[in-house]
């Protein structure tokens, strides 16, 4: 049994977001970091590993430098990295970036008891649609959302959260399930870790190793086989400061009714 989970490097939203003229991220000037709701699919797949002894495969699609975020996996508890990294893959979007990691992960084998763990969203572009993506190319089953797993035999038992309760799933693997943050909370990288993650393996997939897969061409992958297009983006304008007004409520409640009236709104 193998757990694959794809994980992917984002800016750090939390600091200062740079942005170029032409409206795209400047990610040169920011920190990197892994997305946050991918470290909660590694933290899923790393505990379903202490449960049943199986071996976990971390995925992701980026430059040379995505490799530093593959060793902290690692360092967790991860057994084997694999970074996809080609020319050939600049620019793709969601569509694009699916259709070259489901090839990468069958690929690399999928077998019948195998599961794959995804983050629901990434924070830069909070789409929520790779990994549904990637299990529709690969033909699987899929339970988004997930704030619950159990493993029963050839089966999760998913607890899907909604946004007025949940719902509860059975799924026979191999499937796809996207983790949410309420699922659990992420491990540190230990000491031990540390120090054996530079003696597990890093696989590298580039063109040339997945071209030949039915899902690879042209026309599906980069920028041009990318069929989003971001006609233009922006930084919204900064909202003036507010107004306290401070009193009892009688009092607040006077001043607040002469400043309407003052900008003519009642």
């Amino acid at each position: 049994m193998k757990i694959f989970v794809t994980v992917k490097q984002v800016p750090d939203t939390t600091g200062k977001v740079a942005v170029n003229p032409d409206g795209t991220l400047n990610r040169a000037s920011m920190q990197a970091i892994t997305n946050p709701d991918d470290l909660n699919a590694v933290e899923a797949a790393l505990a379903l590993k202490e449960e049943l002894g199986c071996k976990v495969v971390a995925l992701t699609m980026g430059p040379g430098p995505a490799e530093a975020m593959l060793r902290e996996l690692l360092a967790m508890g991860v057994d084997e990295g694999v970074l996809i990294s080609a020319r050939e893959f600049g620019g793709s979007d969601t569509f694009a970036t699916s259709q070259i990691i489901a090839a990468a992960i069958d690929t690399y084998g999928v077998d019948e008891d195998d599961i794959i763990f995804s983050g629901r969203q990434a924070i830069d572009g909070d789409t929520a649609q790779v990994g549904p993506q990637i299990a529709e190319k690969l033909h699987l089953p899929q339970v988004t959302y997930a704030g619950e797993i159990k493993k029963e035999c050839n089966t999760l038992l998913i607890r899907r959260m909604l946004e007025d309760g949940y719902m509860t799933v059975k799924v026979q693997t191999p499937c796809l399930i996207t983790c949410i943050k309420e699922l659990n909370t992420p491990r540190y990288m230990s000491v031990l870790g540390i120090e054996e993650c530079f003696d597990k393996p890093i696989r590298v997939m580039d063109y040339a190793a997945l071209k030949d897969h039915p899902l690879i061409d042209a026309t599906t992958i980069g920028l041009k086989g990318s069929p989003t297009n971001i006609y233009k983006s922006f930084t919204p304008p900064v909202k003036g400061a507010g107004t306290m007004i401070e009193g009892s409520a009688k009092e607040s409640a006077g001043k607040l009714v002469s400043l309407l009236a003052a900008k003519h709104m009642i």
